[in-house]
Formats: C-alpha cells, structure tokens, sequence
C-alpha cells in the first residue's frame, strides 16, 4: 500500500493483553454466520469529565447499561457524537488497527461544533487500544470479519435550558462484525432520494453528531421496502448534485477518473473516502473532489461506496425518477 503504513505494527501496535482478561483465544461465535448486528462483548471504556476540564484516564468496566439524568444534554438536545473504526486479526495473530488517529481528529472537529469537551488525539488512540486488547477473543479470524469499535461523547450533565452539557462521559464499546449490507460483496441497489435531505448548508453534515442519522430512517425504511439497498441523497440547494448515501460516502469512476462530491460542509469526510482518494492519486488515477451531477451516474463506468462500515462496496444499479 505504498507510503501509507496504516495496517503495520507502527505507530499503533497492540502489545499482549494484560492476563486478567480471558485467555481464550477466540469466543464462542459461529463466525462463518456473522453478520452487522450488535453482539455484547466483555468490556468497554468509559471516562467522564465536567464542562471546562479535561478527560482523564478512563477504566475498563464489563460491558453493560449506563444510567443517565433524564435531563442529560444528550437525551434533551441530541448534544452527542459518535465515531466508528475496526480491528483486525492477521495471519501472524498480530491484532492492528486502522487509522484510528483521524477518528480521534474527526471526533475532536465535532466537539468544538457541537460545544463539546473531547479527548486529545493520545488520549482517543490509547483508549481504543485499551478496548480492543480487553475483547480481544471477540476479534474474528482473519478474513471472518472485524472488531466494530464505537468511540461515543455524550453529553450526560443535566441541563434543562438550551445549553452545553456540563458534564461529558466518553465511551467505547466493541462488537464482532461482517458485511454492512446484506448483499455481502454483491453490487448494491442505491434510490436516488428527492423528497428528504440528509444535511443542509451551514447544518451539521460535515461532523459525525448523533443527531445526523435518525432523520434518514424514514427513506431508508421505504427504500429498503421496495428493495433497495440504501438512499442516495442528493443536495438540498438544487437537489442536482450527489451527497452521499445514508451511511457512507460515494465515488464514480470514468476511465482514469474518479471524482466523489467534495466536503463542503454538508458531507462527512469519512477515512475510507480519504484513504482511497490517497491511494488513487499513488495509483495514478486523477482524483477529483467536487460537484458530482447526477446525471453523471448514467455517463459511469464505476460506483462504489466507502465508509468504516461498508468497506468498499460495488454499485449494481441506481434508480433515479423511476429510471434504473
């Protein structure tokens, strides 16, 4: 993978788990029939600090319910935001993660918008090391699968008025997952949206805030009815240029070309996105980050879709007005 050294032993190895946590090298899971769903593991990570300080070192405590204010900021005013990476099991055993600082970068990006206290890059990466090394018998075997981690900041202070939170817990917890979508590998089915917007200008598209998602369920619900995979949400100012689909970024490929709908605040920088933009760009293609017509889709040699979760995945079809 040329200069880009994100699945090695450096800067971010995971050295031998403390001999406290289970010495099973593997959980009992049928890992052949994995799939994305939530699978409870042993531990997870939690620290929490007030308004103004900064986190300090958190613990590892058995995976399990939080209990919360009814007037945490969170529940009230949707004050959170969430992150996703993975880790993986090689060959030579050896566990690794996956540019797990840019998640940390992204996270603290959306605190300052949201108003939020966050934990510093150091603090974020060293954490998720924790936590993975604590499951580390819910790792699959290469090729079976990941370790899901999701890093979450939640506002859980009380607050009754329109206000930051002044209190912030921040937590992982980890779950065995597969395929996203379930077609698998297989080519996706994508509906071209028009009726609702994910983001608009000046909103908060671009940071990876909790109250982003729920918004999306009711086109998703109604697209996967009809069959479809997924939504593909266009702009909401001309309701002409691609965004993204629900949970992960886009690109088009025309020969030597490949261009994805630019940043420019209504769209989520995911880390895949960027990782295959770098890799492109070494592989000599002519990557372009910009305004993506949707009638650019029926001119494409290629689709494909990034994100932590989805990986990869191949585009099949996109049905636009009616037209597939």
């Amino acid at each position: 993978m040329g200069r880009y050294n994100w699945f090695t032993s450096q800067p971010y190895p995971l050295e031998s788990p403390n001999p406290s946590y289970s010495d099973e090298e593997y959980a009992d899971v049928d890992w052949d029939s994995l799939g994305f769903g939530l699978m409870a593991t042993d531990y997870m990570y939690i620290t929490k600090c007030c308004e103004g300080q900064h986190f300090e070192e958190g613990q590892l405590s058995r995976y399990g319910n939080i209990e919360l204010s009814p007037a945490a900021g969170v529940l009230n005013y949707g004050q959170g935001l969430f992150e996703g990476t993975k880790a993986y099991r090689k060959e030579n055993g050896r566990v690794l993660l996956f540019r797990p600082e840019q998640n940390a970068i992204r996270m603290k990006i959306g605190a300052e918008r949201m108003c939020m206290a966050s934990p510093s890059i150091e603090h974020f990466v060293h954490a998720l090391k924790q936590t993975v090394l604590a499951n580390k018998r819910w790792i699959p075997p290469p090729g079976k699968g990941s370790l899901y981690l999701r890093p979450l900041l939640l506002g859980t202070g009380p607050v009754l008025g329109l206000a930051p939170a002044p209190e912030y817990t921040f937590l992982i917890y980890a779950s065995p997952v597969r395929n996203y979508f379930k077609e698998g590998s297989a080519p996706l089915n994508l509906h071209v949206e028009e009726n609702f917007d994910r983001a608009s200008r000046r909103g908060t598209g671009n940071v990876k805030t909790i109250s982003n998602y729920a918004p999306v369920l009711m086109a998703q619900t109604t697209a996967k009815k009809r069959g479809f995979s997924d939504v593909l949400y266009l702009d909401s100012a001309t309701k002409k240029n691609l965004e993204e689909v629900s949970s992960c970024n886009i690109f088009i490929a025309k020969g030597k070309c490949i261009a994805t709908p630019a940043t420019n605040g209504t769209i989520l920088s995911g880390i895949t996105r960027k990782s295959v933009i770098e890799i492109a760009g070494d592989l000599g293609y002519q990557v372009e980050e910009r305004a993506v017509g949707v009638d650019e889709l029926i001119e494409a040699d290629e689709v494909f879709c990034t994100g932590t979760a989805v990986g990869v995945a191949p585009v099949g079809s996109i049905t636009y007005q009616d037209k597939r």
